[in-house]
């Protein structure tokens, strides 16, 4: 299905956060020659209105596919970011996790100027600015991209999953803790359990259960993926936790930084 379903239970090793500045830099510019992960620029402003963040996630929607990967995902990256510093900054993480040895390869974080209001449904305006930088700050390129966030499963069909992936042209995994839109019927108990998130007749996503006896999470696609296989993605990247891995080591690197922000 595209992803490794191995057994280990070895320790889990863990790198030491490093918070960078997401200013220009020669590793920011992600050349070949600085080895660094080469991410696009978007093609769009970040700083724009509502109404003008709107129509971009209109017009670039149509670009987002769905489809089984060609090779194994394998070096996962989990992402996060979160607003912080009264609402000045935002923090994100880039944490690169290996599905078969269940080994944290390398992570980033960043921090980024905030340029664009709390508006539901345009999360991405706010957020993947910083996520980008993140990403360009690595050095091992991964097979796919985890987001703490929704992708097809968004009113617009257009999440954050979506907008990262389709800047990036990397597999793009939306997997987020609580529901935007949609309905559904409750999964089974066990994990591995999920139904069908659906919205006006359309299957957006798949509710599913990581844990027994856990809230599930909400998994959709976000770029380069197909749904079944990012929600085998999601199980790999869940051995331990309700929430994978790679965005809960985000997650918990994002905060940390926060806090540290506050003090």
């Amino acid at each position: 299905m595209g992803t490794h379903r191995l057994h280990h239970h070895g320790p889990q090793r863990r790198l030491e956060p490093r918070l960078e500045s997401s200013r220009p830099s020669q590793a920011a510019g992600a050349t070949r020659e600085s080895r660094n992960v080469h991410v696009p620029r978007a093609p769009h402003r970040w700083a724009v209105s509502p109404v003008r963040a709107i129509a971009i996630q209109r017009r670039l929607a149509i670009l987002v596919r769905s489809f089984a990967p060609q090779r194994p995902l394998r070096r996962i990256a989990g992402l996060d970011a979160a607003v912080c510093a009264g609402d000045r900054c935002c923090i994100a993480a880039a944490i690169v996790w290996d599905a078969e040895t269940r080994d944290v390869i390398e992570q980033r974080i960043v921090q980024h100027p905030v340029r664009f209001p709390y508006v539901p449904g345009l999360l991405s305006f706010r957020e993947a600015p910083a996520a980008l930088a993140a990403l360009r700050r690595l050095r091992c390129a991964p097979d796919a991209l985890l987001y703490d966030g929704h992708g097809l499963a968004h009113p617009r069909r257009f999440g954050v999953a979506c907008h990262i992936g389709v800047i990036t042209g990397i597999p793009t995994i939306g997997c987020a803790k609580n529901r935007l839109i949609g309905e559904h019927t409750e999964p089974g108990p066990l994990r591995g359990a999920s139904v069908a998130l659906v919205d006006r007749g359309e299957t957006i996503g798949h509710v599913l259960r990581t844990r027994d006896h856990v809230r599930p999470v909400f998994v959709s696609v976000g770029h380069l993926v197909d749904l079944e296989t990012a929600e085998l993605a999601v199980l790999d990247c869940a051995p331990f936790h309700r929430i994978p891995e790679p965005i809960r080591l985000a997650d918990h690197a994002v905060r940390a930084q926060c806090r540290e922000a506050l003090s």
